[in-house]
């Protein structure tokens, strides 16, 4: 469920009509609902309560959408972080994050982002070699520090997902097979400066079917019990996050509450604090793409509605093929069959073709659905745009949560050498 609904024919964000947004910040521009986001944050808290030994934490994937303003919604709700960079590290921490709920993932963190996240006395390391469990524990150890860590397992499980966002299959480069994992724990845990506690995993993105998820947690139920053997001691699970959401009608993923039953019937004898990660299925439907029609230009077969929206703005549909909805703001009930693309100079600047939508001409407005998740954080400049604006609506309020920067901010962070004048 969402807050964006047609009122008298108009497409509102809660109670704020989006052509008032348009007018006021112009297009593009991503539009969040807070209504939207605190629902969902609700809703998965309350799936996965009483899972585990103790209150779970829930530490939001970052990387789906680092805005400050969405972040400290989020921390509102008793969420912490999973972040994967020394700067979404600190992004987290200027939302008011607290450094225990922060857990840090990622397979290249570097030297300085480990003592970025010991300076700050995050919560856990999620290591994912040999390697980096070295470095930390030699770093935590110079700084008179304990890093606490867990041993990120990649159980070899194919999640179901697009393949650039699978993560937990042997070749891909998240975390330590499994196979490795009761050698690694030994050497790791012996190491001073460290404190490895726990294990961790992260199959993928955007899952519809929770028998991979359940496939991979009995693996790391049988490592606890096998580490545990072994003389370790187990006190947290990290599970990840990878629950999808509907992008078109007809796709049924699993609910968060069906999730949490998975998740307690498979760890109901672990005995230890779990750790969840979601990202999409919290800010994906919490947010849309607000664009204005260019013009229709006719096509040999379909006619191609270009928008100011671009690849730029919204990468997915060029990067995976991602299916995003998309609508008029005002619709008649009037339909065209439609290329939609953006104005960049590349053939894969297509959000769909063929489509059949709204009917749309030159000037209108219309939306990119579910474009809460992996939106503006994966913006870019191409072809001398900007970057795009985003704004969070409250009830019958809103407010813009990052400027517009156009071209010419860009560019006046570039500097040519004297020696070329």
């Amino acid at each position: 469920m969402d807050h964006f609904a047609l009122k008298d024919g108009v497409l509102h964000a809660e109670n704020v009509p989006l052509p008032r947004i348009a007018e006021d910040v112009g297009t593009p521009v991503y539009v969040y609902s807070r209504a939207t986001l605190e629902r969902h944050a609700r809703v998965f808290s309350e799936s996965v309560a009483g899972a585990g030994k103790g209150e779970p934490l829930i530490a939001f994937a970052v990387k789906s959408n680092p805005n400050l303003a969405v972040l400290k919604v989020l921390q509102q709700q008793g969420f912490g972080a999973d972040v994967v960079s020394g700067g979404e590290l600190r992004r987290a921490l200027a939302a008011g994050m607290a450094p225990e709920k922060i857990v840090f993932s990622g397979v290249g963190k570097t030297r300085a982002e480990l003592q970025l996240g010991l300076t700050s006395r995050i919560g856990q390391f999620n290591i994912e070699s040999l390697e980096e469990g070295r470095e930390l524990a030699e770093v935590a150890r110079g700084m008179g520090l304990t890093a606490q860590a867990a041993l990120r397992i990649n159980p070899d499980v194919d999640a179901g997902t697009h393949d650039k966002i699978s993560t937990g299959k042997a070749d891909n480069k998240f975390g330590i097979p499994l196979v490795r994992a009761r050698e690694a724990f030994d050497e790791l845990s012996a190491l001073d400066g460290l404190n490895l506690r726990g294990v961790a995993l992260h199959i993928g993105s955007q899952l519809l079917d929770l028998t991979p998820l359940e496939t991979a947690f009995a693996k790391v139920g049988q490592l606890v019990a096998d580490l545990r053997g072994a003389g370790h001691t187990i006190t947290h699970v990290d599970l990840g996050g990878g629950l999808g959401v509907p992008y078109r009608e007809g796709e049924n993923p699993p609910s968060p509450a069906a999730y949490g039953e998975m998740v307690k019937r498979v760890t109901a004898d672990w005995d230890v604090i779990l750790t969840f990660e979601p990202g999409r299925v919290i800010a994906g439907n919490a947010g849309v793409l607000l664009t204005r029609v260019v013009r229709v230009k006719r096509g040999v077969r379909d006619p191609f509605v270009i928008v100011d929206a671009a690849m730029n703005d919204l990468a997915r549909p060029a990067l995976y093929g991602a299916y995003h909805g998309f609508s008029s703001v005002t619709p008649d009930g009037s339909q065209m069959t439609a290329n939609i693309v953006g104005p960049i100079c590349e053939t894969g600047d297509t959000f769909a073709m063929g489509r059949d939508c709204d009917a749309l001409s030159a000037g209108d407005l219309a939306v990119f659905r579910t474009a809460g998740a992996y939106g503006a954080t994966m913006a870019s400049s191409y072809n001398s745009r900007g970057f795009v604006a985003e704004v969070l609506v409250d009830g019958d309020r809103h407010a813009v949560v990052a400027d517009r920067i156009d071209a010419g901010a860009i560019m006046d962070a570039e500097r040519v050498p004297e020696w070329l004048e």
